[in-house]
């Protein structure tokens, strides 16, 4: 029987007020289960990016309710966001966000220290190994960033995503900053990851990229206008 992860309904975002107010969210309904591989998808402006701010728990909508994991996180003070994003969502971004003067394995680690949960510094360290082991960069380690192709980043990035054993991957364009081979060995990764379980929310704007995923969900005005099932998975 399948699972309910993310629940959204009559969510809308305002931003400013009177005359100058943007609705970059006019009323979107949406439910994700669990296992899902779902891309987003629309022009600038959209409300993509709006939208995946409020899944990540970056944001709260202005109105309507958000439903995670069976809790309503809608309106939640800022420092239980942080809790959720910290325990439940790992983020994977355009532009890698790792801090250039710590190692992969440090970069890896971050989550764990943001909340140890009375973890030791030694199971810390094995944890992050583990990760970077599981997206192939077993031997890149101790390397920083500098020292590491933009591929090879962004599986440190996905690694540090997966560190928490999050229930949802939040990936934003995370092709984009990377030269076609490099995008489809890490488009190839995250499909490995979804076949092992993962739910993952992909925000892309290329069509080939979209493929990779399960569902397709095209955004235009603040609404959604179009949430399609692809089909069989991309031939190899």
């Amino acid at each position: 029987m399948s699972e309910r992860l993310i629940e959204i309904a009559d969510v809308t975002k305002v931003y400013g007020a009177g005359d100058i107010a943007v609705h970059a969210l006019c009323g979107v309904n949406l439910a994700v289960e669990k296992g899902e591989f779902v891309a987003i998808m629309g022009p600038s402006g959209s409300g993509k990016s709006t939208l995946m701010n409020i899944l990540g728990c970056l944001d709260r909508p202005s109105s309507g309710a958000y439903v995670l994991s069976g809790e309503d996180v809608s309106g939640l003070s800022k420092d239980e966001l942080a809790s959720v994003r910290n325990r439940q969502i790992g983020f994977v971004f355009q532009s890698y966000n790792l801090l250039p003067r710590l190692s992969a394995t440090k970069n890896v680690m971050l989550p764990l220290l943001y909340d140890r949960q009375g973890l030791s510094d030694e199971v810390c360290h094995q944890q992050a190994t583990e990760a970077l082991e599981s997206v192939g960069l077993g031997d890149r380690m101790h390397h920083r960033p500098n020292e590491l192709s933009g591929g090879q980043q962004q599986r440190v990035a996905i690694a540090r995503a997966l560190i928490n054993n999050p229930s949802i991957i939040l990936a934003d364009e995370p092709t984009g900053n990377l030269d076609t081979a490099s995008g489809e060995e890490i488009m190839e990764l995250l499909e490995e990851l979804h076949d092992r379980g993962a739910t993952i929310l992909m925000v892309t704007h290329e069509q080939n990229i979209a493929e990779y995923a399960g569902r397709t969900i095209h955004l235009c005005d603040g609404l959604i206008v179009s949430d399609k099932q692809n089909g069989a998975k991309r031939a190899r």
